[in-house]
């Protein structure tokens, strides 16, 4: 079933524009009496499709669900930047697994470092690609893309988390050992460039508390990397019951 967000709860009888009206009528060609989902804030409303007005959608409320498919401990992403479109793929896969949040890094060995005014532009496409691709998957939220920040900056912000977790090329800890038997809410995630992170990089994610863990014996790409971890993080703590 198609689905949409909306930025407020949705009424008996609702009417959406812009964009989203256009997508509906234009491309995927629904009629009257067909049935889409609107949603917000992890919650589905099922609506059925009363009338086309000019360059809307008008709906009718069918019934409310609470949205199934939000993971019950919020990831943010904090993903060195990487060189080329590596970040499109990046940022779509890590919606589709279930991160909350990712926010751009640049470190010491980032091969990309766009200018201000180009990053802004790449962070609001990130943002449609992550819209597209909660859309996609049956999220219940649309992820945020932050704006780019320096890793000092990151690790100040990652402190919100209940849990900083880096994981490193060069070794660290298992993750199920990391995460051990507790179920933190709110987890950051540390994923490094194509180069990966620089020693004295880890040591301040360390002293601010963040653990070091590993992915295994083989080197993964960052983009590879990225989703793997994420989507581990995300397993591991819900499968704790």
């Amino acid at each position: 079933m198609p689905r949409f967000f909306v930025n407020e709860p949705v009424e008996d009888f609702f009417e959406i524009s812009g964009d989203d009206a256009a997508h509906i009528a234009k491309s995927l060609r629904m009629q009257k009496g067909e049935t889409l989902t609107l949603c917000h804030d992890a919650t589905d409303y099922i609506c059925e499709i009363t009338d086309f007005g000019e360059g809307s959608v008008k709906l009718r409320l069918l019934k409310v669900e609470k949205c199934d498919s939000e993971p019950n401990v919020k990831v943010t992403l904090f993903q060195a930047l990487p060189k080329g479109d590596k970040m499109d793929f990046i940022v779509q896969k890590a919606v589709e697994v279930g991160v909350s949040a990712i926010v751009p890094v640049l470190t010491s060995r980032c091969v990309s470092r766009p200018d201000e005014k180009s990053l802004q532009k790449k962070v609001s496409r990130w943002q449609k690609i992550a819209e597209e691709a909660a859309k996609q998957s049956g999220r219940g939220r649309i992820p945020r893309v932050l704006e780019a920040v320096s890793l000092e900056n990151a690790v100040e912000t990652a402190k919100r988390s209940e849990k900083t977790l880096l994981f490193y090329e060069n070794g660290g800890s298992p993750l199920r050992e990391v995460i051990n038997t507790r179920k933190p809410q709110s987890v950051a995630v540390f994923i490094g460039p194509e180069g990966g992170f620089e020693p004295a990089e880890v040591d301040l994610v360390s002293a601010a508390g963040g653990a070091t863990c590993t992915l295994g014996k083989r080197i993964l790409r960052t983009e590879t990397a990225a989703i793997v971890a994420t989507a581990l993080v995300i397993y591991e703590i819900e499968a704790r019951n």
